[in-house]
Parts: C-alpha cells; sequence; structure tokens
C-alpha cells in the first residue's frame, strides 16, 4: 500500500507506511518533503486526536495556507499519529493511495 500527495506538480509526500483516519492520510514524518512546508502560527486542539499545529505548502510560488496539520502533542487514544503530516484537499493539494493501518476513534465502534 502507499500514499501520495503533489500541489502544483510536485510530489511533496510519498510513503507505504500512512496512517488514516477519519477520511484523512497521515504521513510519516520522514517520507514529507519539507522544503514544501513552512511553520504556520495556526494551532487546533481535537476531541480525541489532541492538539495540531499547521503548515502552509508552498510550491514554485502557489501557496496552501494552513494546508498541512501534525498532531504534536496527541492524546493518548491518537499516539500513533504523533508528528505524522495531513494534507488538506480542500486547498488543491491531491492525496491518493491507501493506509497500511487505520485508527479508529475511540469511543465509536467501526468509524474510521
Amino acid at each position: 500500500m502507499s500514499c501520495k500527495a503533489t500541489f502544483n506538480g510536485k510530489t511533496i509526500a510519498e510513503s507505504d507506511a500512512c496512517l488514516g483516519t477519519e477520511g484523512n492520510l497521515y504521513f510519516p514524518p520522514e517520507s514529507v518533503n519539507k522544503e514544501y512546508l513552512t511553520p504556520s502560527e495556526r494551532r487546533y486542539h481535537c476531541v480525541w486526536k489532541g492538539d495540531s499545529g499547521y503548515y502552509n505548502v508552498v510550491v514554485d510560488g502557489k501557496t496552501a495556507n494552513d494546508g498541512a496539520w501534525y498532531y504534536d502533542q496527541p492524546s493518548e487514544a491518537a499516539k500513533e499519529l504523533k508528528d505524522y503530516v495531513a494534507f488538506d484537499q480542500g486547498l488543491g493539494i491531491q492525496v491518493e493511495g491507501s493506509a497500511e493501518k487505520s485508527i479508529i476513534r475511540p469511543w465509536t465502534t467501526g468509524y474510521r
């Protein structure tokens, strides 16, 4: 199984070890091309996954503000997601492939 993320014609992440949850693929940190990411000030708290930070995705002059996120302080239930990176497809980032493993919300049986 493999997954790939592209933006503005460039591959920004590619891996055979993505995790999936709630319709998103999360890429291992070492599989993400960090030259295309710049830190964002945005933070978010998810009730079950924990606290996340964001990156802007910048490729050849085109920017997807807050286009990537990662859980730097995940909850115990989502600890496997620590520092894995997901991308916002609504901002023009294409994500394809399938997860090697799915993480299920702890209180919802079968929800992925």
